[in-house]
């Protein structure tokens, strides 16, 4: 789509740097931030451009969360800026490592599709969404042309298309967003490259461009203008244009490359900042699906929510979007394609967060199945998908520990093969000053248990006791299928078997699922029980929970049963008996 047009962006603003705080976490920056040629847009420069934008958004994250207000205040832009940069980074430069295992030279087509894919899969909240896709329409344009170094008219085009593929992506455009500013660095380019200037200078008047449109975003969006601050995501564009310039000219700008108006976020917010009437959630996940599909998935999301962005291509997207069921959400996905590395966060927490505010206690659970971590996130609690033969790494507990923000965590492991990375992930959250219990859960239905039972306004021991005792009290059981025949410790059974597990063994082995699962609800209730909890997989119709729900009714009077819907990548069935 063509751009909006905007003031003329060629004229350099000077206005004063945001100074920028102490940053615990900045990674240090492995490759040399100084290009080799100046003037010259290679692969080389590529990496340089990344490291750059890395380190500045690094040093720069706190001052922009602080000054976050819009679409939602969860002081978090700056940290999903410097989290997509970050997993750009390291996809770019795990390829210079493949490259130089061998003897080939890294093409400039191999890094900037890269450096694109790796924020694409990285991607964090609505600005690191839109940076990925920027990426995505430089590596469009670049990567497809055999012609490296990159002239400065190249350079031009695919700013200009980065620009409008961002456009694109977002379901409503708003001005006074980084949309803005990506749109006036583009034109600012264009401007110089039409009349032959080099790289180097388009990258300047590209800089130029953006930091004049981030100064009149206050005038562009009431949100802004009522908070006296400029755009954060605009303001991490900046950053990262800076560090174009930078890596072609090889000087470093007078000032930081962030500027903004050093003016606080009110601790209040305004009403404009969503506190009340904005959706509860975000949802983001990672979804293969077809492009026709995911035009279909823009028309059901854009429904259930608002600050849709699809970005991607190619059969991988990454979705984002503000909701009030998150559920929906999800399931919508499962409807287009197949949705991974899902991530449900809760605004409340956020908002808290962005007041400065940690909440007292929180919940992550870790979960195996869509269906599950909808409703384990409905509940309020933090969640970490996990797909069938795959486990979270500590990284991504920890990220998940960090993102429920709060003095005190209690980490539902969700499986004994996660005890080692769940301790060590809680390990490095208490170096950083959260408490953090992890509760040894097996299985889904002792996290559902579990979670039952918390109680937030209670002492932190207290709950993490009630709740580990729920967990421990829930004996759980499991239907698969047998992919060949193999001994167990019920017997021989053959391939598409089905296996029936109680407590981690296999005590049936049966041919139908729902006999199967009836001896093993017989066995389970044989020591008593007064509540058993069904988790339906993504194949098994509801007919199965009804038919087990009577023989449980007809053989057990006093046992009530609950059934959900475990959705993608959850067993069979799951069957927890407390």
């Amino acid at each position: 789509m063509p751009l909006p047009r905007g003031p003329d962006v060629r004229a350099v603003l000077r206005y004063p740097a945001v100074n920028p705080g102490p940053h615990k976490e900045e990674r240090p920056v492995p490759h040399e931030q100084q290009p080799q040629s100046p003037d010259v847009l290679d692969a080389e420069a590529v990496r340089t451009w990344s490291s750059l934008s890395l380190a500045a958004l690094g040093r720069a994250r706190e001052d922009i969360d602080a000054i976050n207000v819009y679409p939602v205040a969860d002081a978090d832009t700056g940290t999903n800026l410097y989290l997509t940069a970050e997993s750009a980074d390291l996809a770019l430069a795990e390829t210079f490592a493949k490259v130089t295992e061998g003897t080939a030279r890294t093409s400039l087509d191999q890094a900037v599709r890269a450096w694109a894919h790796g924020a694409l899969v990285g991607a964090r909240g609505n600005s690191g969404t839109i940076l990925a896709q920027l990426l995505r329409g430089v590596a469009d344009v670049l990567g497809a042309q055999p012609e490296e170094p990159v002239s400065g008219g190249l350079l031009a085009r695919a700013l200009t298309r980065a620009a409008e593929e961002a456009y694109e992506a977002v379901a409503h455009p708003v001005e006074g967003t980084m949309l803005t500013v990506a749109g006036a660095a583009a034109r600012a380019g264009e401007a110089v490259g039409a009349a032959a200037g080099t790289a180097v200078e388009v990258a300047r008047a590209a800089y130029d461009g953006a930091r004049a449109a981030l100064a009149e975003t206050p005038g562009q969006l009431a949100a802004l203008g009522r908070a006296g601050v400029v755009d954060a995501g605009g303001c991490g564009l900046v950053v990262v244009f800076g560090a174009l310039w930078q890596a072609l000219s090889g000087q470093e700008p007078a000032a930081e490359p962030v500027r903004g108006r050093a003016v606080p976020v009110p601790q209040t917010p305004e009403p404009c900042a969503q506190e009340d009437d904005g959706p509860a959630y975000e949802v983001i996940y990672l979804l293969e699906a077809s492009e026709a599909a995911v035009g279909e998935l823009r028309e059901r999301l854009d429904g259930l929510g608002d600050s849709l962005v699809v970005v991607g291509g190619d059969g991988l997207w990454n979705v984002h979007v503000h909701v009030d069921d998150p559920g929906a959400a999800v399931e919508a996905g499962v409807v287009a394609g197949r949705p991974y590395r899902i991530r449900i966060t809760h605004f409340g927490d956020e908002r808290r967060r962005a007041r400065g505010e940690r909440a007292q206690r929180a919940v992550v659970a870790v979960v195996p199945g869509e269906g599950l971590a909808g409703l384990c996130g409905e509940a309020g609690a933090t969640t970490v998908l996990v797909r069938p033969g795959e486990a979270p790494a500590v990284a991504e507990l920890l990220d998940a520990v960090r993102r429920a923000h709060a003095r005190e965590v209690v980490l539902l492991q969700g499986g004994a093969e996660l005890r080692a990375a769940a301790a060590a992930a809680a390990e490095q959250a208490r170096s950083e000053g959260v408490r953090v219990a992890v509760i040894p859960t097996r299985s889904a239905v002792q996290g559902l248990a579990a979670l039952a039972v918390h109680d937030p306004e209670g002492t932190f021991d207290e709950d993490v006791v009630a709740m580990t005792a729920a967990a421990g009290a829930t004996r759980y059981g499991e239907l698969a299928v047998a992919e060949r025949q193999s001994f167990t410790s019920a017997g021989i059974c053959q391939a598409d078997d089905v296996l029936g597990l109680i407590d981690g063994d296999v005590a049936v082995i049966g041919s139908d699922l729902t006999e199967t699962a009836e001896a093993v609800l017989d066995r389970m209730l044989g020591s008593g029980g007064e509540l058993v909890t069904l988790v339906l997989g993504p194949d098994v119709p509801d007919a199965v929970a009804e038919r087990l729900e009577a023989y449980v009714q007809h053989g057990h009077l006093a046992v009530d049963t609950v059934t959900y819907h475990g959705g993608r990548y959850s067993a069979p069935l799951l069957i927890g008996v407390e």
